[in-house]
């Protein structure tokens, strides 16, 4: 379902009005979430505290993901988006009061990081479902290139500002830079309308009940044959490259004998790779059809795995090299999918189908990090990044040859168009949409 006629002519003002917004929230809770971090790092020094942290904000992702989505289908997502600006900025204003008042505990940020992730739960599809309303179809890949060229900036600029705020403040006022970008979030929200979707049930005298709409969401995603697979590929995807990420300390202390300084620095490669990443996809749109973008993507992704895996322990340089390549590869593959959904999707289920692939994506990290923690000890640390680069590499390889996933954008929720015929070929993949 294509939805581009419902574009006003001059989208841009009002659409980056509130992109501007929200990228000052994001850099906010961002330097807000590195000090939370290094605060339970330098009180308790426990790995254990630290997952804990982590499960505690995957928890709502999992969980309410699917209710959250519903709702917001139904809700206006101004509002929805509003809400959960206030409620992330009035949960950092009461942790600025814990903190000036020195009764700060290991527990609230348990709390807060739950507050924030159930705010995130919603705030996320709202933006999203409201960017494919607001933005022209032949310009979402650019604009799914410039957000992941803005999480990129996040990687890079978050830790260090987040670190000289520290220095200059008290964690307080850390704090409470947190709730003056939310509130640049929310102010533009105020008077920049935002388009809302017309449900099948308007004007219908009994609304069909939450899980029920949860319900279609699910037959939604099961009738697109294309996404079905999609969503398992990337499953696996997941839980291969999600502990590849997590276990770089230890890829950076055992394998390469480094310290935090050079730990920092491949970190900082991979944010660097992922901006450029970002603006490539921005400047080029992609190839015409989006898929094969994130296809090859995920081919050129895991060759620069193995070759990680595959570094000597005496060649960081080569090591840098390839989290680069890594980093320059995420935007080209998440870019185009969220462009497809953006673009495909009727308007109207965006969030109920943006939050149940969001919730089964994130059951896989847990299940991962499970996995990676035996078979690193058993095999060896550098053995899961070559297992993760030709896992990833063959599942993009073998995707060029599953119709499902290369005619996804013409085949969506059961409606089958006309398509060219496939490529034989990865290479006259390649060559057809150059």
């Amino acid at each position: 379902m294509k939805h581009t006629e419902q574009h006003q002519p001059k989208w841009e003002v009002p659409f980056f009005t509130i992109w501007t917004g929200q990228a000052f929230s994001l850099i906010g809770s961002r330097v807000a979430q590195f000090a939370l971090v290094w605060w339970l790092t330098k009180l308790t020094g426990s790995a254990t505290v630290l997952a804990t942290a982590t499960m505690v904000a995957l928890i709502p992702q999992i969980f309410l993901g699917p209710i959250a989505g519903a709702y917001v289908d139904r809700w206006n997502r101004r509002i929805v988006m509003i809400v959960a600006d206030g409620m992330i900025a009035l949960a950092s204003l009461w942790l600025a009061y814990v903190f000036w008042t020195d009764a700060m505990q290991v527990w609230h940020v348990y709390v807060i990081m739950l507050v924030r992730s159930v705010g995130g739960s919603f705030h996320w599809p709202a933006m999203q479902a409201s960017t494919s309303l607001m933005v022209p179809d032949k310009h979402l890949t650019r604009v799914a290139g410039l957000n992941q060229t803005m999480n990129g900036v996040l990687n890079i600029v978050g830790p260090p500002l987040g670190a000289l705020l520290m220095e200059v403040l008290p964690l307080y006022g850390v704090m409470l830079v947190d709730v003056g970008t939310a509130a640049l979030a929310i102010g533009p929200l105020f008077s920049v309308p935002v388009p809302q979707p017309t449900r099948a049930d308007e004007g219908a005298a009994q609304k069909p009940s939450i899980w029920t709409d949860i319900r279609e969401g699910l037959c939604y995603i099961r009738g697109w044959p294309g996404l079905v697979v999609l969503i398992g590929a990337a499953m696996v995807f997941k839980i291969a490259l999600t502990p590849a990420f997590s276990l770089l300390p230890l890829l950076v202390t055992e394998h390469f004998n480094g310290s935090a300084a050079q730990l920092s620095l491949l970190e900082a490669v991979a944010g660097v790779g992922i901006v450029v990443g970002g603006l490539v996809l921005s400047a080029w749109g992609g190839f015409r059809r989006k898929i094969y973008t994130t296809m090859m993507g995920m081919v050129i992704l895991g060759l620069g795995f193995v070759v990680l895996g595959l570094t000597p322990g005496g060649w960081f340089w080569m090591a840098l090299a390839s989290i680069f390549v890594v980093g320059l590869m995420i935007p080209l593959i998440d870019g185009p999918i969220m462009a497809i959904l953006q673009g495909t999707v009727a308007p109207e289920m965006q969030g109920r189908v943006f939050t149940l692939m969001g919730s089964l994506l994130s059951m896989t990290s847990p299940f991962g990090l499970a996995v990676a923690g035996p078979v690193t000890d058993w095999l060896g640390i550098q053995v899961w990044y070559v297992t993760t680069g030709v896992l990833c590499g063959a599942i993009g390889l073998i995707s060029f040859f599953v119709p499902a996933i290369v005619n996804i954008e013409q085949n969506h929720n059961g409606h089958v168009a006309e398509v060219a015929p496939l490529p034989s070929t990865a290479a006259e993949v390649a060559v057809a949409e150059s």
